[in-house]
């Protein structure tokens, strides 16, 4: 019962955000708020740029690309020098240059995808100066690239779909700052540490052991790590760990965290194109992908674990909870996770690997649609528009209408780059899963044998290849084969769909509209929405079924059941 209720307080904190948090993001990319104009100016003076001054989208391409390498070149730095810099109290030595490298490009495309753990790894200034930094900046990032693409679509006639900079700089003043600010607090008062005390040592005189506990400046980077869908944990435990997620409160509100710029950017999609109906089209379809995927997964795991009932053990029955928190639960710690991996965020407050057989398909399945439902922040919005435009031009032929979106053409240009947009990351993740299972470096990183051991590293590249940043775990990744092969699936996932986006984008604007004729096919309407969820299974279906039934269905058949 207290979890009907916790589903139906976030269904209802949901609601409000989409709506007024919604056309609060549309604000701030119209350029209508300006409270931080003090501090917005000089950093405009700063970096030379003009904010009434707009770029193409090959400028606007060009911008990102060159801040992301500074990004990436900027955190190696940071993490191969960080036994010579301040703020270590543990004296942690200095990254290795592959791991460095996993990781800054990790971080620097919202992957946060970790082949360590942070709290023997990384120095309080390395967690601060380098990490979430990045979980600032590669969220904004993320923001600004889906609202240049609704550019495309709410101008006509135009050669410029806004200026990457300012965008960037809007995003993080304006969205993600005072949100974390004040939620940090939040935190801070549930019980989250925010110190630069170095670890505490702790003596039980009873007992006789001692104990030494890792804290530092956790509570503002679990904040944002949350709400820019970054997902990189200060502890090991990420989501589970007590100093991380310290109460019940703090695990629904990490979740409505996750969850609320995703959702509410289809309300300010709707705001910019001139059609409210619209955004919620795309926003019934992404709540229709993780619902289903949602009651998939919580079905499989409410049915128990096999390997305990085949040992015989008659507990009272309260679902699978190996791998999962008692003070969460079953229900929660899957709410958790599929809200996780359906928004590329990545953190969990459960072990993945503990799930079963189907359970972990579930998880598999939300990165496997494309991260839509409803998907990162900015990334889940321009990965469903491209997946709309795909539904438009497949619908206009199977009914013999002109393929039209949002009143402009969808012509040769715009599939072409759609057809990438979408294949870029089911090829990235089969081909290096393949790679990896076919070489003896990529196979010994494995600790279970079957289907098992290939679904950790098919879980691994599927997830790294969408910026998701979850671990099924099992998998001994910090190599420099998977340091290096994890840092090519997270470049190719994130600027290889961006690419297409942005040049998308830049095509739509330059086109004038079209009138509305009866010959229209209508996209703010129940059944285009349900052809659009239809178009996402389809290809998620068709490109990783082969694989799928080679890992996590395998091993559900040799368990002997489903749910």
């Amino acid at each position: 019962m207290a979890f009907t209720v916790e589903i139906a307080i976030l269904v209802g904190a949901l609601a409000l955000t989409w709506r007024y948090f919604g056309s609060y993001m549309a604000a701030v990319y119209e350029g209508r708020v300006h409270f931080l104009r003090w501090l917005e100016r000089p950093i405009y003076r700063m970096l030379s740029v003009s904010e009434s001054s707009e770029q193409s989208w090959r400028r606007y391409l060009f911008s990102l690309l060159v801040f992301s390498a500074v990004s990436v070149a900027v955190t190696f730095a940071i993490l191969v020098t960080q036994g010579y810099l301040p703020l270590n109290p543990q004296h942690l030595g200095n990254v290795t240059p592959a791991l460095a490298f996993n990781t800054a490009v990790s971080f620097v495309t919202n992957t946060d995808w970790q082949n360590y753990a942070g709290e023997t790894t990384m120095s309080y200034l390395s967690q601060m100066g380098a990490l979430a930094v990045q979980n600032f900046v590669s969220a904004s990032v993320g923001i600004a690239v889906a609202i240049a693409m609704v550019r495309g679509f709410s101008r006509k006639g135009a050669s410029s779909i806004g200026n990457f900079w300012v965008d960037t700089v809007r995003g993080i003043l304006y969205i993600l700052l005072p949100v974390s600010v004040v939620m940090t607090v939040v935190f801070v008062w549930q019980g989250a540490p925010q110190t630069f005390l170095g670890p505490a040592s702790v003596h039980n005189v009873l007992n006789g052991v001692s104990q030494v506990i890792p804290r530092g400046p956790v509570a503002s980077q679990e904040v944002i790590k949350q709400f820019g869908t970054n997902g990189g944990g200060f502890f090991n435990a990420n989501g589970a760990h007590p100093y991380e997620n310290p109460t019940g409160l703090t695990n629904i509100l990490s979740i409505y965290l996750i969850l609320t710029i995703p959702v509410a950017l289809t309300y300010t999609f709707g705001k910019m194109v001139g059609s409210i109906r619209e955004g919620v089209g795309i926003l019934v379809a992404m709540l229709a992908l993780f619902a289903a995927t949602f009651a998939f997964t919580l079905v499989a795991e409410n049915g128990g674990n096999p390997a305990v009932a085949a040992g015989g053990i008659t507990a009272v029955h309260h679902g699978n909870m190996v791998g999962k928190e008692a003070r969460f639960g079953t229900g929660n710690s899957v709410l958790y996770n599929v809200t996780s991996t359906e928004t590329s965020t990545g953190s969990v407050n459960s072990s993945a690997d503990s799930y079963t057989a189907v359970g972990g398909l579930g998880m598999m399945a939300g990165m496997m649609y494309g991260e839509v439902s409803p998907g990162g922040v900015g990334s889940g919005l321009y990965t469903m528009l491209i997946f709309a435009v795909l539904t438009v031009f497949i619908s206009g032929l199977m009914v013999g209408r002109t393929p039209e979106y949002l009143r402009k053409k969808i012509q040769r240009t715009e599939i072409l780059w759609a057809s990438i947009g979408v294949l870029v990351m089911p090829i990235t993740v089969l081909i290096l899963t393949a790679i990896t299972v076919a070489i003896p470096a990529g196979r010994a990183a494995t600790l279970n044998a079957g289907p098992h051991g290939f679904s950790e590293i098919l879980y691994a590249f599927t997830s790294q290849g969408n910026n998701n940043g979850s671990a099924f775990a099992g998998l001994s990744s910090n190599t420099d084969f998977f340091n290096i092969a994890g840092a090519v699936a997270m470049l190719l996932g994130r600027f290889g769909v961006m690419v297409p986006v942005l040049a998308l984008g830049g095509s739509l604007a330059q086109k004038e509209e079209v009138p509305v004729t009866a010959g229209t096919f209508r996209t703010a309407t129940p059944m285009f929405t349900g052809l659009l969820v239809g178009v996402i299974l389809l290809v998620g279906a068709l490109n990783f079924f082969p694989a799928v039934a080679l890992g996590p269905v395998a091993e559900a058949l040799v368990h002997g059941r489903f749910f």
